[in-house]
């Protein structure tokens, strides 16, 4: 039997569903204590993330944006020199200048051996790809505060905790079981095992097989409601459906050529027989569904009017609404509304631009891969053989929206008081062999600092 086939036996077995009234009566008999299952995410991934078109463009920016940030495997040599580095690139939000960087180059040096490690996994399983699981923690994270990262690894044997795939589970269907009788306030774990509920058919996952990343909940009770992570969509969900329904309205105001009201006779006064009225709205409806361009012309043998009750479009200001919760989308998902089309178009066109694309990947981006690197660390890349001081090392430094405009660079660099070579280095360059390439030089005139000067030749 191959190790697939193993592992297919196991998934297998796992799988195995049981009738719903049987785990109820399980529950309730060892007393495991389950949160009442919050219907509000799955309802911001379906009415959010999967039909509303602005949610769905603000989380498909950034999770395409995620997936294209270069990572390696790096085995800590200086655990100091690491943590000073991770301290600066947390504080300067990886946005450095270039002093700043020039330390962080120093720091690095230090800090990790030269030599990359590669991925313990190359395929997080045989479904999906590393871009697919980052695609996935990225909409997870935003959409419902909690991304659930499944691990099979053998229980025993040489390679016993050692993890042979991992997937990543849909968030908006996993609930957190808690030990009976657990104390929330005590220094065990007090998870029993995680359960995947869909439909009437349910999974369990004991706790040391889900690596949890979640948003800060800041919501605290006994149950353990701040054990799941808080949706930043969660506080937009009236926006979601505003929204939604500004966008249904619209529709119908396209439908119904964007006003109705009552036809009526000319003075006002004379009221149309119930004969006269089912000949004129028959009329209506052949002239609609005629779409031929003189079905549009009907004639009349008496004066007629119309009396307006419903809103034009200039009047009701749909997509002014619209616009504004778009706005107050990319507030709580923390995305610069730049990038949606509100203003020029996005791009990388104005310093305004620039600087939302690059708010956008020290604000958003970094924060979350930073959160993504210490529970994959810990949890996953730490559980290999030869990978016990190895971490995931995310670097936007190489990204498009992080590169400092090359002019003010080499203006800066050329009045700085360093060597041709340094220079180089900044803008990475190859040292050079060439005499006085070492050596710093003088601003004015690209003078050698150690060149006699005129003065000292007449002497």
């Amino acid at each position: 039997m191959t190790l697939i086939d193993k592992f297919r036996l196991a998934w297998n077995g796992l799988n195995k569903t049981e009738e719903n009234l049987f785990n109820q009566a399980i529950y309730n008999m060892v007393g495991g204590q389950t949160n009442t299952y919050n219907a509000t995410l799955e309802t911001l991934l379906i009415k959010g993330y999967g039909e509303n078109p602005d949610v769905n463009a603000i989380v498909n920016q950034m999770s395409s944006k995620t997936t294209v940030v270069p990572f390696a495997i790096k085995k800590i040599e200086n655990p100091k020199a690491a943590k000073q580095l991770r301290q600066l690139h947390q504080v300067t939000k990886g946005d450095l200048s270039f002093l700043q960087k020039k330390e962080a180059k120093a720091l690095e040096q230090k800090a990790y051996r030269e030599d990359e490690q590669k991925m313990p996994l190359e395929r997080p399983n045989p479904n999906q790809t590393w871009t697919d699981i980052m695609f996935l923690f990225k909409v997870y994270l935003k959409v419902c505060g909690n991304v659930y990262l499944y691990k099979v690894a053998p229980t025993t044997g040489a390679n016993a905790g050692e993890p042979m795939q991992i997937y990543i589970l849909p968030a908006h269907w996993v609930q957190i079981v808690l030990k009976p009788q657990a104390n929330l306030m005590s220094f065990e774990n007090p998870i029993d095992y995680y359960i995947l509920t869909q439909g009437n058919t349910y999974t369990q996952f004991p706790a040391d097989t889900i690596i949890h990343i979640k948003r800060a909940n800041p919501f605290y009770n006994q149950n353990g409601s701040h054990l799941y992570g808080f949706s930043e969509l969660m506080a937009a969900i009236r926006n979601i459906t505003s929204s939604n329904n500004g966008i249904d309205n619209n529709v119908k105001t396209m439908l119904n050529s964007g006003v109705y009201g009552f036809i009526h006779a000319g003075d006002g006064a004379s009221p149309l027989t119930p004969t006269q009225a089912a000949s004129l709205k028959e009329a209506l409806v052949m002239m609609e569904n005629n779409p031929g361009r003189l079905s549009n012309i009907a004639g009349a043998s008496a004066k007629m009017g119309f009396t307006r009750i419903s809103l034009t479009t200039e009047e009701l200001k749909p997509f002014e609404y619209l616009s504004f919760d778009r706005k107050t989308l990319c507030n709580c998902l923390n995305w610069p509304d730049e990038l949606m089309n509100n203003d020029t178009g996005g791009g990388l066109n104005s310093q305004k631009e620039i600087q939302a694309h690059k708010r956008a990947i020290t604000d958003n981006i970094k924060p979350d891969l930073d959160l993504l690197a210490d529970s994959l660390n810990k949890e996953f890349v730490q559980k290999f053989k030869g990978y016990e001081n190895s971490v995931i090392v995310f670097d936007i430094s190489g990204l498009p929206e992080m590169q400092t405009d090359i002019n003010t660079m080499m203006d800066w660099l050329n009045k700085a008081p360093l060597t041709p070579n340094e220079i180089r280095a900044e803008i990475n360059f190859d040292a050079s062999t060439e005499d006085g390439t070492d050596v710093i030089w003088v601003p004015t005139g690209r003078t050698r600092i150690d060149d006699p000067t005129p003065n000292q030749l007449t002497q």
